[in-house]
């Protein structure tokens, strides 16, 4: 019998319960650690709303369903991460919190437990409280974790050289994509591509260059179509490296440099038009169906999961 394997998720926040749901559907014994009972509370119930989703989109049974529900034990004691192989932080961006949480656990978990973090900041930033930093690596999921494949893995300076193909493995055996990042570096490599996109879009709207949705229709119905396929490199490579380089010494001169937003953006927010979860951003959500958008890139997000399992099993049947 395969000896139970344990992970600790500290956090169940809308990263937190998606990493508990991941390893429970993987067949992980699961304690998943939250500030209250209500909160836990909340977090199984969007865990079970999750699973039903995958049950319909025939990714796993109804029995599988059950059987991950099972595997999640909820506590709001950090002390309960003790007996855990591995344990992965998600709790909100406060990193006097984080340091705080880390070195707890170092204190708390056996020696060989690995310590994780799944937000976008450093191994090195999360240690100052650690006595073991050997064992703390940066494993970044993206939203929503339970259908984007990708993690981003960082070692910090102190960080075991063998750690890294260890939590590879293991991110590999619960489906996920880890990508290992050589060189710390803020914000990882996700963050700095979406937000450098991000910055020139928002310069363009709050110029006047086009309106929002003239912005976000050329992303879409472009690069959007292509990304999935090739990446920003690939696509320069396969359309001639010498016509990409020459295009590119005359157009990122003219690109956004800035180092903050946009003051349009500030004042949006200070006037309490924080997007979607108000009613109003950039684009006024009172006239627009936020909720039909959100369940439509989850059904593409799905759709691309089932196209990640079926080249999977394609692959195992050539191996």
């Amino acid at each position: 019998m395969a000896a139970k394997r344990t992970i600790a998720v500290i956090g169940n926040g809308i990263i937190g319960h998606g990493i508990a749901e991941i390893f429970a559907g993987a067949g992980w014994h699961v304690r998943l650690v939250g500030r209250s009972a209500q909160s836990l509370a909340g977090a199984r119930k969007k865990i079970g709303a999750s699973l039903k989703l995958f049950v319909a989109n025939k990714l796993i049974t109804d029995a599988g369903r059950k059987a991950a529900l099972g595997r999640i034990k909820t506590t709001t004691k950090l002390e309960d991460a003790g007996p855990a192989e591995l344990v992965i932080e998600a709790v909100p961006e406060d990193m006097a919190l984080k340091r705080a949480i880390f070195g707890r656990l170092d204190r708390i978990c056996g020696v060989d437990a690995i310590l994780a973090s799944s937000s976008g900041h450093l191994a090195s930033e999360l240690v100052g409280e650690v006595r073991h930093r050997e064992r703390v690596i940066a494993t970044h999921f993206w939203y929503p974790p339970q259908l984007i494949p990708l993690v981003e893995v960082c070692a910090g300076p102190e960080t075991a050289p063998a750690l890294v193909p260890r939590v590879c493995e293991i991110l590999r055996a619960v489906g996920k994509e880890p990508v290992v990042i050589d060189k710390e570096i803020a914000g990882f490599i996700g963050n700095r591509i979406q937000f450098a996109a991000l910055r020139e879009a928002w310069a363009l709207w709050a110029s006047g260059v086009a309106s929002a949705a003239a912005i976000d229709a050329v992303v879409r119905n472009s690069i959007g179509r292509r990304l999935g396929i090739t990446g920003p490199i690939e696509s320069a490579d396969a359309g001639g490296l010498d016509t990409m380089v020459a295009f590119a010494r005359f157009l990122q001169p003219h690109l956004d440099a800035g180092k903050l937003p946009p003051p349009a953006l500030d004042r949006l927010v200070a006037d309490g038009h924080r997007g979607l979860p108000s009613g109003r951003g950039v684009y006024d959500w009172s006239a627009r169906d936020g909720g039909a958008l959100l369940e439509s890139r989850k059904a593409e997000l799905f759709r691309w999961l089932k196209a990640d399992r079926a080249a999977a099993r394609r692959k195992g049947r050539r191996a």
